[in-house]
């Protein structure tokens, strides 16, 4: 059995696919995307300027620094003897570095914390040996740490080096780093909370107009009266704004739809009242030719072929009498008329009904499939036969003889009742499948009704007669009755049918709140009914 688990794949949202996400969920990282390109722009550029003024403000300090060493230590006029150290100078703050090259030597140290002068490591010589004599301020790292180092030709023939400690500018540069992503997190936390509380009042009118949508999409409206009542607020169906005009096209659309509907439910209600109303009033004549036809039999005398046409018109009489009762049946469930509820035994009913068609059709092989507990649920008992007969005969009229015939009853997962009928006939035709519910359906004209036209016999014992043969009148009625007797290729039925047997069953399973589904294939064709079980009976 196809689909009878009722279960409805959804497809979930990706968050690895961006084109899944909602749309406001989309604004908010876009606009967190550009507040955080802004924020690191803006932290770059300060970076740059703050680093831009701390060096120039530390080269200032540092070309003052280098003055008062060269001159401090500068020899005394007329002297030639020890040079005074340029770091014992008034104005030197702590930190600073002061070397004297001369001739190759270095003769360096720096004021340490303590005001005392503290000598460098030989590798720190070597890396001041090394410095480009140009005055232009470089940076190098030392063994004390990093410094702002200048080196120049002094005019009394000694190489004086200078430097200041990098330590203040590198923690006011970080403590600014600090800052300013303290202050972007700060900033793009708050902004993100109030762009998403804005975008998704924004988005509210877009919501809204989805739910009308989707409250659309969810009502029936293949069949019966529909009242689309459902529209968008007159606040977000402003034309003046975007989301206006879409609310207010879409309102426009409701309208109009809503009208076809009226339209189609109205005419559909006329037809309905005249298949109705032509059923009801063909009952009486089609009983008083029935009536007259066996009068007639009972009392009048006629030729054997005067017996076979009377019985031709009775015949056919008794079909359009089934096929009238049918409309009649079709009519009273389209218009909703109340089931006569009550508790029914399927189990029972199956095997009743099944009875019924061994007797009538005793060239197939009849077979059940019950369940070991009966299955019971509540139910119009009179309509659920109904839908068992037509089933049954449907599978009796259109496969040949020696088909295996099973009717299986069975309780689902989710408590519903199941009834099947199967059989390994020639199956249905593919592109027939999609059409066998529909009222007057049928795959070709030979399947649905005998070949000759009812009243063929009559007019051929009438054209006999008037030529005086007696022969020929022998030679129609036989072609009727073999029209009568051949269905399609395959279909060993000599009974027509007029194509509303299954219409019937689909009406009456729906107006029990369940579902009919056909599968079919060469060799097995398959009719499920699947019913609630809307407060399941006790067992009998």
């Amino acid at each position: 059995m196809a689909n009878l688990s009722g279960a409805v794949r959804t497809q979930r949202r990706s968050w690895l696919k961006p084109g899944t996400w909602h749309l406001r969920t989309r604004l908010v990282l876009v606009a967190m995307a550009l507040l955080v390109a802004i924020c690191a722009a803006i932290g770059l550029f300060s970076y740059a300027s703050m680093d831009s003024f701390l060096t120039r403000q530390l080269d200032d300090q540092l070309t003052g620094a280098a003055d008062r060493a060269r001159d401090f230590g500068r020899p005394p006029l007329g002297s030639a003897g020890n040079k005074p150290d340029p770091l014992e100078g008034r104005g030197q703050r702590v930190g600073t570095l002061v070397a004297r090259i001369q001739s190759g030597e270095v003769s360096a140290g720096f004021l340490a914390s303590d005001a005392t002068r503290k000598t460098l490591s030989a590798a720190d010589n070597q890396t001041l040996l090394e410095l480009r004599r140009d005055g232009i301020p470089v940076d190098r790292t030392l063994s004390t740490g990093a410094y702002r180092l200048v080196a120049a030709q002094t005019p009394y023939g000694d190489v004086m080096v200078t430097g200041l400690p990098l330590a203040d500018k590198q923690s006011t540069l970080t403590s600014l780093v600090w800052t300013i992503t303290i202050v972007s997190l700060g900033g793009l936390v708050l902004i993100g909370l109030a762009g998403t509380v804005l975008i998704r009042r924004t988005m509210k009118p877009l919501e809204q107009l989805s739910e009308v949508a989707t409250q659309v999409s969810r009502l029936p409206l293949d069949a019966g009266e529909v009242a689309l009542a459902v529209r968008v607020p007159p606040s977000n169906a402003h034309p003046g704004t975007e989301v206006g005009s879409v609310g207010h096209a879409l309102n426009q659309m409701l309208d109009n739809v809503s009208n076809a509907l009226e339209a189609r439910q109205e005419s559909e209600m006329k037809v309905r009242q005249f298949v109705a109303d032509a059923s009801h009033e063909l009952r009486t004549p089609l009983t008083a030719i029935r009536g007259y036809t066996e009068l007639m039999r009972m009392t009048e005398k006629f030729t054997p072929d005067g017996q076979r046409s009377l019985a031709r018109v009775q015949s056919q009489s008794e079909r359009m009498t089934a096929l009238v009762e049918d409309l009649l049946l079709l009519a009273r469930l389209d218009e909703g008329q109340p089931l006569k509820l009550s508790d029914v035994d399927l189990t029972q009913l199956v095997i009743e009904t099944v009875s019924d068609e061994k007797v009538m059709a005793p060239d197939r092989a009849w077979h059940l499939d019950l369940p070991e507990e009966p299955v019971s649920l509540r139910g119009d008992a009179s309509q659920l036969h109904q839908v068992l007969v037509n089933l049954l005969s449907n599978a009796r009229k259109h496969t040949p003889p020696g088909t295996t015939v099973t009717t299986g009853v069975m309780r689902s997962a989710d408590g519903s009742a199941v009834i099947t009928v199967t059989d390994d006939g020639a199956g249905i035709p593919p592109e027939f499948v999609d059409k066998v519910f529909a009222r007057f359906a049928r795959a070709d004209a030979s399947r649905a009704t005998p070949a000759q036209s009812p009243l063929a016999p009559a007019a051929a014992a009438a054209k006999a007669s008037a030529a005086g043969g007696a022969m020929a009148l022998r030679t129609a009625d036989s072609r009727g009755e073999s029209g009568a007797s051949h269905g399609e290729p395959g279909t060993a039925s000599a009974e027509g049918t007029s194509g509303l047997g299954l219409s019937i069953v689909q009406s009456i399973v729906q107006a029990h709140g369940g579902t009919v589904e056909v599968t079919s294939r060469p060799g097995r064709t398959e009719f499920a009914v699947r019913l609630p079980a809307q407060g399941t009976a006790p067992s009998s």
